[in-house]
């Protein structure tokens, strides 16, 4: 699971470019708004995102990553490292301990908001989807007395029903309450509650004995705060891993807002030891960085009113190929490429290439502007044509009378949306259009930072190295793209390793090995052409090294009405493993045991061939959520659906999360049960405050695994065109006079 850009440079921009609330919750050793343990029923503000890092001698190191989906639902993932207590066998009584890593999820939801007389209230669930090691759900609620204190009491079941619990008071609904059953396939620990993991254990919820909790806290000053808390978790030696040296249920800590979105927390815990947390608070709704650092676009040029009225223009004068060529070299001040130019005495038509803005909209502002310029005077009318990959993408209409009124005034930006025409871009048939550019040779060199994100031998791993890329454009529609990269860290092992000892090939769980000899290695060489198959559908093929472990053929057709929320597609790729030297050999490994030292080697067992296919559906919800399902055949040859709903904030932020579920038994899935995780990708103009198509993507994967694995494939068609689609177009509107 690499990326160029990963979790630790996330967490850079966190610290150094953090905007979010002042007084918002503090934060709790899980991650979550809360004391120091036990849950509040308090919740951030909508959007924000808390990146929490916490340390204890017992519980060890736990990195969490909370998203404030709505005003009253939060989720969270969490990944912890510490020492677990080995089984004592007959052979060896006293095994020690032994790291380990832990991954689990959360979700809160705030049921009622606080009042004048009523607390809010909030019911959650602690580690449903982990190993269960945490494994808790709770009933709280929270109640501000002044401006400086805020109470707080619940009621929780597992793992915080353990101290003084008691019978569970909703036994008296059903006796289905009383017990809490355990998990039947424990492997990592003499804990009958802790399981593979990654199941969604329902049948426990709110089951069992319950324990109450409580506790405060009180703001000192506008930036220190103190809390106590009584938990309900006793964290039993005997079976509990990790444990504490129990002496108290009371905790006391402090917490310290540094700065907006950068808090710190001590605390003493359980009467026997210290820890330290710090929490790095970002709402991609707000900007941290300066804004509008955009240069300034060129002053839309206001015809007189004999020129409106003129029914033509004299073409002595003013050529059309003086007119286009004049309009190419104003776009090109833009970063905007003109494709093509139809112009009739009324009507002018631009197909155009946006290479510098992340929005459309923007790039179609500037582009319109550009065009009030030279476009001749008697023209009333401007279709707008955005283009990427050489596709077509959207057509606009627009009243010229309308750009030349609306520039500066209030509410300019709604009036031109209203006044524009949404539709599919027209046939080529009529536009003259500028010769394919000179076939084009785009390279760079740059350091990389390449970063594994909780695989199996720790929460993150991270390569430096210099990275070669170099971009050919035979034409608009044929691309081709390559990478090399070297690291600086030379010949390493391998990060984790998995035996399989299932019926699937292992298709993903032994990334770890690829790339790691030191050797410069060739991640990626393809070569990618687009095309526009009907005015609806779109069509792809890629060929080459694809990524790090697949090269191939990759082939795509999608459907994608322009004023649809939904579009269709459909993937087909036949690729093979390739060396884990990543040169240019395909090959396949396995690992051999030597049956005496128990030593792994890797030998090379011939060629892997794969075919994997998916059917798409694409859905804009509205309000910047969009939905994915893929149906198929996955790389290990199971078959199944891939789940994903992503958050897209007009300034470009992305927050999403997905999830897989095949024919491939959990059993033999492993640890995790099925693939899920989280995903971010961040534009680089949010925190340069300048345009550019840029962005940064981290994936937080609990644990890469075989089942539900896809080929990596850069530019899918449904990201390549959306941009130029009447959803995305309506979304960053707001930035067509920027």
């Amino acid at each position: 699971m690499y990326r160029r850009v990963g979790y630790a440079a996330m967490l850079a921009m966190l610290a150094g470019g953090a905007a979010a609330q002042d007084n918002g919750p503090s934060y709790t050793s899980f991650g979550t708004p809360g004391l120091l343990e036990m849950p509040t029923a308090e919740s951030a503000d909508p959007n924000d995102i808390a990146v929490t890092l916490a340390y204890s001698p017992s519980a060890g190191y736990r990195t969490s990553f909370t998203y404030q989906l709505t005003d009253r639902l939060s989720g969270s993932f969490r990944y912890g490292v510490f020492d677990q207590y080995g089984r004592p066998t007959a052979t060896n009584p006293d095994p020690g301990t032994f790291e380990t890593f832990d991954r689990s999820f959360d979700i809160q939801y705030r049921l009622t908001n606080e009042s004048g007389y009523l607390p809010a209230i909030a019911v959650g669930l602690r580690d449903f989807l982990g190993t269960g090691r945490y494994s808790s759900e709770y009933v709280v609620a929270s109640k501000s007395v002044g401006s400086k204190l805020v109470m707080t009491a619940g009621l929780g079941w597992g793992r915080m029903g353990q101290k003084n619990g008691f019978g569970n008071p909703l036994g008296v609904v059903s006796d289905y309450f009383d017990d809490r059953p355990v998990y039947q396939d424990r492997e990592f620990s003499d804990d009958p509650s802790v399981g593979l993991g990654g199941q969604l254990s329902v049948k426990q919820w709110f089951r069992g004995d319950a324990a109450l909790f409580f506790g405060a806290e009180y703001q000192l000053t506008d930036k220190l705060g103190i809390k106590a808390e009584y938990s309900s978790i006793s964290y039993p030696e005997d079976v509990y891993n990790p444990a504490v040296d129990y002496k108290s249920p009371i905790n006391v800590g402090l917490s310290y807002r540094y700065k907006p979105g950068i808090e710190l927390g001590a605390s003493y815990m359980y009467g026997s030891e210290f820890g330290l947390r710090g929490t790095f608070i970002l709402n991609p709704t707000e900007r941290g960085t300066a804004s509008g650092l955009d240069p300034a676009p060129a002053p839309v040029r206001v015809r007189t009113a004999d020129q409106r009225a003129a029914a033509t223009w004299d073409r002595a004068k003013q050529p059309e190929p003086a007119v286009r060529a004049g309009l190419a070299k104003l776009l090109a001040v833009e970063g905007i490429e003109l494709v093509g130019l139809e112009l009739t005495d009324r009507t002018a038509r631009l197909r155009y290439q946006n290479t510098r803005y992340r929005s459309e909209a923007q790039a179609m502002g500037r582009a319109a502007r550009m065009m009030t310029q030279i476009i001749p005077p008697s023209v009333q009318t401007f279709v707008m044509e955005p283009v990427q990959a050489g596709i077509p993408l959207s057509q606009v209409t627009l009243p010229r009378a309308q750009i030349e009124a609306q520039e500066n005034m209030v509410g300019g930006t709604s009036a031109i949306y209203d006044a524009a025409t949404f539709g599919q871009a027209g046939a080529a048939t009529g536009l003259e259009t500028l010769p394919d550019p000179d076939p084009r040779f785009r390279w760079g060199i740059a350091p990389y930072l390449a970063v594994t994100v909780f695989d199996g031998s720790g929460p993150i791993n991270a390569d430096v190295g210099l990275e070669a890329t170099a971009e050919y454009q035979v034409s608009r529609n044929l691309i081709l793209s390559g990478r090399v990269q070297q690291s600086f860290r030379g010949k390493r092992d391998p990060l984790g390793f998995f035996d399989n000892p299932n019926d699937y090939a292992n298709v993903r769980s032994d990334q770890a090995y690829f790339g790691r000899s030191g050797d410069p290695i060739l991640s990626k060489l393809t070569a990618a052409y687009y095309t526009r198959l009907t005015p609806d559908i779109y069509g792809r093929v890629t060929v080459g090294y694809l990524e790090k472990m697949y090269g191939g053929i990759s082939t795509e057709v999608l459907w994608a009405p322009v004023a649809s929320r939904l579009a269709l597609g459909a993937e087909v790729n036949y690729v093979s493993m390739r060396d884990q030297d990543v040169n240019f050999d395909f090959a396949e490994y396995k690992t051999v045991v030597d049956p005496v030292t128990r030593e792994r080697t890797r030998v090379k067992t011939g060629t892997f061939d794969a075919v994997t296919a998916h059917v798409s559906a694409y859905y804009d919800i509205g309000r910047g959520y969009q939905a994915q399902v893929d149906v198929g055949r996955y790389l290990a040859g199971d078959y199944g659906a891939t789940f994903a709903l992503d958050r897209e904030y007009a300034n470009g932020w992305k927050v999403g999360g997905y999830f897989s579920l095949t024919d491939m038994p959990f059993d033999q899935f492993g640890e995790g049960s099925f693939d899920k995780g989280i995903r971010i990708t961040i534009p680089y103009d949010y925190f340069l405050g300048t345009p550019t198509q840029k962005t940064t993507s981290t994936v937080l994967q609990s644990l890469a695994r075989d089942g539900g694995a896809r080929v990596q494939v850069d530019g899918r068609l449904y990201e390549t065109i959306r941009s130029g689609q009447l959803g995305d177009l309506t979304t960053t509107w707001g930035r067509f006079w920027r």
